[in-house]
C-alpha cells in the first residue's frame, strides 16, 4: 500500500531526449523521476504523445525551450523554479556550461514506455543522442 524509495546514486536509464533518469515512485495517476544533464549538455527536442509533466529544478541551472500552438518561449532554469510541460508541447533543455542541471518531474499519467516521445526540431543542436527502444 505504501512505497518508499531513496534517489539512486546511479542512472537507471536514459530518457528518449538523452537525459539521465533516476526512477522514483509511481501511483495510478502519475509517476515521479529525477532527470540530470551534465554541464553544457543539450537534450534532444521532443514532444510527448499522451503525458504531461511538472518539473521542479533541484540543482544547477540551464534553459528550457517550450513551443505549443504557436506560443514559443525560453525559460531560464534555476533552483526552486517549477514549470509545466502541457500535453502536445515541443520542448528541449540544456544545462549551463559551468554547472549541471537536476530536475524532479511528475508525469501524468505515469510514463507509458517506448514510443511516448516523438523527436521534433528544436532551437539547439543536441549533444545527447536518443537511446533506441
Amino acid at each position: 500500500m505504501f512505497a518508499t524509495k531513496r534517489l539512486s546514486s546511479s542512472c537507471d536509464l536514459k530518457a528518449p531526449d538523452g537525459s539521465e533518469v533516476r526512477l522514483l515512485l509511481s501511483l495510478k495517476g502519475g509517476s515521479m523521476a529525477h532527470f540530470r544533464l551534465s554541464p553544457g549538455e543539450v537534450s534532444m527536442a521532443v514532444m510527448h504523445r499522451t503525458v504531461e509533466e511538472i518539473w521542479y529544478v533541484v540543482a544547477g541551472g540551464g534553459t528550457l525551450w517550450r513551443d505549443f500552438d504557436g506560443r514559443e518561449e525560453m525559460e531560464e532554469l534555476s533552483v526552486g523554479l517549477c514549470v509545466t510541460i502541457p500535453l502536445g508541447t515541443r520542448f528541449q533543455f540544456c544545462a549551463s556550461a559551468g554547472v549541471g542541471l537536476e530536475i524532479v518531474a511528475v508525469t501524468m499519467p505515469p510514463w507509458p514506455g517506448d514510443g511516448e516521445a516523438v523527436l521534433v526540431s528544436g532551437p539547439w543542436p543536441p549533444t545527447l543522442r536518443r537511446i533506441p527502444s
